[in-house]
């Protein structure tokens, strides 16, 4: 009998019952499968993603839910699932990537309530004390006779004598009170009138001597002897330097003429200006820390003692005076320092870093984070100030995440727009807060009003098709060179919301414009 029947046969039973298995298990989903069936083909095509919404081709904050055309005929752009594309309409959020969060280095800190301790500093010169300043004025005319202290600038000791004067007037006074005191005694025995009046006369030329700063010691050797000195020798008030002298040997003098100024450096003033902005944070009564350049490793310690009640219009300061010990007199007048006056506010405030806020000069910008890669512009309203925080009473809540550092913020002129712009996805990621090019021909110009008309071909960067549309010209110089029917070149910038300004034009030397 032959075998290859039965050989056909039981490679057929084995096929069919591989068939069976396959199609029970085939896919998960364990469902026979006829052996003889079809099995479709996996369709390995991405599905599309799913359009959310439409938004305005202009960056203009304005999105449709429908397809639909602007003003001037450009379709609204589809925005699909996962697009780094602005929110909903009427959000102000700006999205941008993970990848570009962390190339551009974004990074965000807590908004927190403390404490704004400040150090104003401030400029400053050593100035004497004061009430340590001594002015040596005869009060009656005469004449120098002898200098013991010649130099300015001497050290001298208290009671030390300065130097000696010759004055009719003090010799006159001299001999009545000398003659008056003869007469005290000689009428010792006489009756009480007259005694009482001589007595009277002595008492009266002593208060006279005495009204003329003649010293007690010099009363007493006059009223000893009888005998009336020629000259008088003035005597230093107080241990100090001699910071001024008028005295010249020989010379005349008037009543209340300052011949010597005497001033006590063992204690010694620093007045430092301060801004007009911080002199409010400034109390009497604070230590102050206080570097002289002579001295660049010492720091000098004092206590702020006034703050004067007018400001320099020229300077747009305010005296604050700090007095300081000066031992050894190392610190001189005329000295510059420099002054530190710690300052608190009392409690706490909500603050952010400083680095936080974009200041525009018309407005203050903070960017919150919203969420991963989503952040806010607000408005904001700032308090007082710290060297590394500010008070922000409007604008931001406790516990926000603000962004603190993200150089692409930072435009050539500080254009707060321009800055905000580029985290925009109005425009892609690489030409975000760049200008845009675009060539084509003038329409019109109108020089009055600052615009032109350009028939234009498509913006690559702004995904703009051909169109006609009117610009701002960002200076009048720009104007000159435009003549309609002229083919150019030109970049423009946004300068505001949906407003285009060129700020270059290059003619060229032939037109390649593409119409609508």
């Amino acid at each position: 009998m032959n075998a290859r029947p039965y050989l056909f046969l039981a490679m057929a039973a084995a096929v069919a019952a591989a068939a069976f298995v396959a199609g029970r298990y085939s896919g998960g989903a364990r469902e026979p499968v006829a052996a003889n069936a079809t099995v479709p083909a996996t369709d390995a095509r991405p599905k599309e993603r799913r359009i959310l919404y439409y938004r305005n081709p202009m960056g203009l904050p304005d999105t449709s839910p429908v397809p639909k055309k602007d003003p001037m005929g450009m379709d609204y752009v589809p925005v699909r699932e996962g697009e780094d594309e602005a929110p909903a309409a009427g959000s102000s959020q700006i999205r941008i990537s993970t990848e570009k969060v962390q190339k551009l280095g974004v990074k965000t800190e807590v908004a927190t309530l403390r404490r704004l301790d400040k150090v104003v500093r401030a400029a400053g010169r050593v100035e004497p004390d004061e009430r340590r300043v001594y002015a040596v004025s005869p009060k009656f005319e005469g004449y120098v006779e002898r200098l013991h202290v010649n130099v300015t600038g001497q050290p001298v000791g208290r009671g030390q004598p300065l130097f000696e004067v010759y004055s009719p007037e003090l010799v006159s006074a001299q001999r009545e009170y000398a003659i008056a005191m003869e007469g005290v005694a000689s009428l010792g025995e006489a009756g009480a009138e007259p005694r009482a009046a001589m007595k009277q006369l002595a008492e009266s030329s002593l208060a006279r001597l005495k009204n003329w700063d003649i010293s007690e010691e010099q009363v007493k050797a006059l009223a000893g002897s009888g005998v009336a000195r020629r000259t008088l020798t003035f005597r230093s008030p107080v241990a100090g330097i001699v910071t001024e002298k008028k005295a010249v040997q020989g010379m005349r003098f008037m009543p209340g003429e300052a011949l010597y100024q005497v001033t006590d450096l063992s204690s010694v003033w620093v007045v430092a200006d301060v801004f007009e902005q911080d002199i409010g944070l400034v109390r009497a009564g604070v230590r102050a820390r206080v570097r002289i350049d002579a001295y660049p490793d010492r720091r000098f310690e004092g206590t702020v003692t006034y703050v004067y009640p007018t400001l320099k219009a020229e300077t747009r300061t305010v005296p604050v005076r700090v007095e300081l010990a000066n031992p050894g007199q190392v610190l001189k007048p005329g000295m510059f320092a420099k002054v530190e006056l710690p300052a608190a506010r009392g409690g706490q405030v909500l603050t952010v870093p400083l680095s936080a806020v974009i200041d525009s000069g018309l407005r203050r910008i903070v960017l919150v984070q919203a969420g991963e890669g989503r952040y806010e512009p607000r408005e904001v309203k700032l308090g007082g100030r710290s060297d590394d925080f500010v008070e922000v009473i409007e604008g931001v809540k406790e516990g926000e995440l603000v962004v603190v550092a993200a150089n692409f913020l930072i435009d050539a002129e500080s254009n707060l727009k321009a800055a905000v712009g580029g985290f925009s996805a109005s425009a892609p990621a690489k030409y975000a807060g760049a200008g845009h090019k675009a060539e084509g021909t003038v329409d019109s110009v109108d020089a009055k009003a600052g615009t032109v008309s350009f028939s234009h071909g498509p913006v690559e960067t702004l995904k703009w098709p051909a169109m006609t549309m009117e610009f701002k010209l960002a200076n009048d110089s720009l104007a000159k060179n435009l003549k309609p029917g002229a083919a150019v070149a030109f970049e423009f910038v946004e300068r505001g919301q949906g407003e285009w300004v060129v700020t270059t034009v290059t003619p060229k030397a032939a037109a390649t414009h593409q119409g609508r």
